[in-house]
């Protein structure tokens, strides 16, 4: 699957990663392999929107 991330909001996004990262992937290099994303790329629209990822959850979360 290849999302061009320049075309989804970072709500969407967020959505998709946090999904996947739920159902199907144990981390998120497990996940940039799924979704077929760079992670650098991912991970700065992420950070840009304000999200960073939390490995004991297993999910990304609002930076605080």
């Amino acid at each position: 699957m290849n999302y061009h991330l320049g075309d989804l909001s970072s709500d969407i996004l967020i959505g998709i990663v946090n999904e996947h990262l739920r159902l199907t992937c144990e981390d998120k290099q497990a996940l940039f392999y799924d979704l077929d994303i760079p992670g650098d790329l991912l991970e700065k629209k992420l950070s840009d929107a304000g999200f960073t990822y939390h490995s004991a959850s297993n999910q990304y979360r609002e930076m605080k």
